[in-house]
C-alpha cells in the first residue's frame, strides 16, 4: 500500500505544484480534489467574470476608491445620466433684493442692498458681508432654492433698469437688480445655469415631495437592468421576468404621465386661447378697477380728473364737519368701519359720507390714510425722494424754498394737483389747531411716512423717518409760497 502512495503522490505534486509534499496524505488528497475542482470550473470563473463587468450596475454601490487609478469615477453619473460640468460660484456681490411674493401671496415691495452668495443650487441672501464670513453672527439669512425654479428679465415689475425675476418652485417670488449691465447679464446667466444643472440632476422633477413614497430618486439604477447579461438571463429566467414585468410597467407609467402633462397642456393653451378680454370681463361686471392700491396717474386717467374723486369727497367732508375735531388725523377710527368703507369705494357703489354710518369722522381721515399708505407709487415718487432730502438739507431758508417748490414744479400733474389740494386743507387745519390740537410738527408726523418712502429700503429708516416729517412739515408752514396758495 505504502509503495502505491509514492507515486500518486509524487503525480499530484507534479500536477499542482502549489501543495506541500511534507503535508500528510488524506490532506494532500483533499486539496488535490479541491484545486482539481477549481480547476475544471475555471471557464465558468472566466465567464463569471465577464458577467460581472457586464452587471456592474446589479450590484451594491460599493464606495468609490480614493486610489489614483480610480479618481475618474468621480466625474461619473450613474445610470446613464450626462456628465454634469461643475458650476461655477458667485461669491461676494451686493444686489438689491425685493421679495414681492411669498408662496403665492403678494407682499409690498422693498428693495435692500443684499451681500448675495451663488452656490450650485442655492442663493443666499445676507445683511452684510460680515454675516457671511461669521464675523458678525446673528441676523436672518434668506435662501433661495434653485431645483426648480424660473428666472426670465422684467420691466413690468419696477421702473428701475437691469431687473430679473425669480420664481421658486414653491411660488416664492424676487426680484433682483444692479445697475451695472454687465454685473446683471454674469449674475443672471449664472444664476440659470445653476437652475438648469440642479433641475437637471434632480431627475427633471421641480417639484420634490420628501417623505413620499412617490418621489423618484434623482439617479435610479432601474435602467442598468436592461444591459444584463444572456448568461445571466439564462441562470435566472424567473429573475428576467420581473425585470421585464417592471420595464413595461414603469414605460407604460412614463408613456401615461407624459400624454397626462401633454393633454393638461393643451388644455391650459386652448383656456387662455378662449378665455374673454378684460373689457369683455368689465363690462359685464366680473372685474372692476379698484381704487386703493391703484397707480395715482391711472386712476386720474380713468376718472378724467388731475385728483382721485375719492380723496375729493374725504377732504370735503373733514372741512365740514370735521376741523375742530380733537385729535382730527391723529386718532384712528374703527378698522372693521374703514374696511367697510373701502369695499364699497372698491367696487364703484355710490358713496355718501353724510350717511349715519360714517358718522365717526376719524373712520374717513382713517380711510384717506390708507388710500395714500397703499398708492404703489407714494404721492412724493421714489425717484424724487432724495432730491427732496437734499433740498430739506439747505441751512438758508430762501434757498430751500426755491429748492423745494422747483421740485413740487417738476412732478407729474396728479401728484402735483392732488399734493396742493391736500396741502391747502391741511394749512386751513392749522386755522383751529387751539380746538383741534394739531400743530406742524404733529401733521408732519402724521403725513410724513404717509406721503413719502423710499424705494430701497437702506436700513436707515430711523434717519428717513426725520426726512420726511421736515419736509411735510416744511412744506406745510411755506405752502403759500411754495404752492401759491391764496392768503387768506
Amino acid at each position: 500500500m505504502a509503495g502505491t502512495r509514492v507515486p500518486n503522490l509524487q503525480s499530484a505534486t507534479r500536477q499542482q505544484p502549489l501543495i506541500q509534499p511534507l503535508q500528510r496524505s488524506s490532506a494532500v488528497q483533499g486539496a488535490v480534489q479541491m484545486r482539481i475542482k477549481s480547476s475544471q470550473s475555471s471557464g465558468d470563473r472566466l465567464s463569471q467574470s465577464k458577467s460581472m463587468v457586464l452587471q456592474e450596475s446589479e450590484l451594491p454601490q460599493k464606495p468609490i476608491s480614493r486610489h489614483r487609478r480610480n479618481q475618474s469615477q468621480h466625474n461619473v453619473i450613474i445610470a446613464g445620466a450626462a456628465v454634469v460640468e461643475p458650476l461655477v460660484e458667485l461669491k461676494g456681490e451686493h444686489l438689491n433684493v425685493a421679495k414681492i411674493s411669498e408662496s403665492g401671496k403678494k407682499q409690498r415691495k422693498s428693495w435692500t442692498s443684499m451681500w448675495t452668495v451663488l452656490t450650485s443650487d442655492q442663493l443666499l441672501f445676507y445683511k452684510d458681508r460680515q454675516q457671511e464670513t461669521g464675523m458678525k453672527p446673528g441676523g436672518k439669512t434668506d435662501v433661495v432654492h434653485l431645483c426648480g425654479a424660473v428666472i426670465e428679465w422684467t420691466t413690468e415689475k419696477s421702473s428701475r433698469k437691469n431687473v430679473f425675476q425669480i420664481t421658486t418652485n414653491t411660488g416664492t417670488e424676487y426680484l433682483l437688480q444692479v445697475e451695472s449691465n454687465s454685473t446683471a447679464r454674469k449674475w443672471y446667466d449664472a444664476i440659470r445655469k445653476a437652475i438648469d444643472t440642479s433641475t437637471k440632476a434632480d431627475g427633471g422633477f421641480p417639484l420634490r415631495r420628501s417623505n413620499s413614497t412617490e418621489y423618484l430618486p434623482r439617479h435610479s439604477s432601474l435602467p442598468a437592468y436592461g444591459s444584463a447579461s444572456p448568461n445571466t438571463k439564462q441562470r435566472n429566467p424567473v429573475h428576467r421576468r420581473s425585470i421585464n414585468m417592471f420595464s413595461s410597467s414603469k414605460l407604460k407609467y412614463s408613456t401615461s404621465d407624459s400624454a397626462d402633462k401633454n393633454g393638461v397642456k393643451n388644455r391650459l393653451k386652448k383656456f387662455i386661447i378662449r378665455r374673454p378680454s378684460m373689457k369683455t370681463l368689465q363690462e359685464k361686471g366680473l372685474i372692476k378697477d379698484r381704487v386703493f392700491g391703484c397707480h395715482l396717474s391711472t386712476l386720474c386717467e380713468r376718472e378724467g380728473t388731475t385728483v382721485p374723486n375719492f380723496v375729493q369727497i374725504c377732504l370735503d367732508a373733514v372741512d365740514k364737519r370735521g376741523l375742530e375735531v380733537d385729535g382730527i388725523y391723529r386718532v384712528s377710527g374703527n378698522l372693521a368701519t374703514i374696511q367697510k368703507l373701502r369695499f364699497i369705494v372698491d367696487q364703484e357703489e355710490h358713496l355718501d359720507l353724510d350717511h349715519s354710518q360714517w358718522e365717526d369722522i376719524h373712520v374717513v381721515t382713517g380711510a384717506l390714510k390708507m388710500f395714500f399708505r397703499e398708492l404703489p407709487e407714494p404721492l412724493f415718487p421714489f425717484r424724487f425722494f432724495q432730491p427732496f432730502v437734499e433740498a430739506i438739507k439747505i441751512k438758508e431758508s430762501k434757498h430751500k424754498i426755491e429748492a423745494v417748490k422747483k421740485l413740487i414744479q417738476e412732478l407729474p400733474k396728479p401728484n402735483q394737483d392732488t399734493m396742493k389740494l391736500l396741502f391747502s386743507h391741511l394749512y386751513r387745519l392749522l386755522a383751529f389747531s387751539r380746538k383741534n390740537l394739531m400743530s406742524t410738527q404733529g401733521i408732519g408726523i402724521v403725513f410724513g411716512p404717509t406721503l413719502m418712502w423710499p424705494e430701497l429700503d437702506a436700513g436707515n429708516m430711523a434717519v428717513n423717518m426725520v426726512y420726511q416729517n421736515q419736509i411735510v412739515e416744511f412744506i406745510l408752514i411755506e405752502s403759500q409760497e411754495i404752492l401759491n396758495l391764496d392768503r387768506k
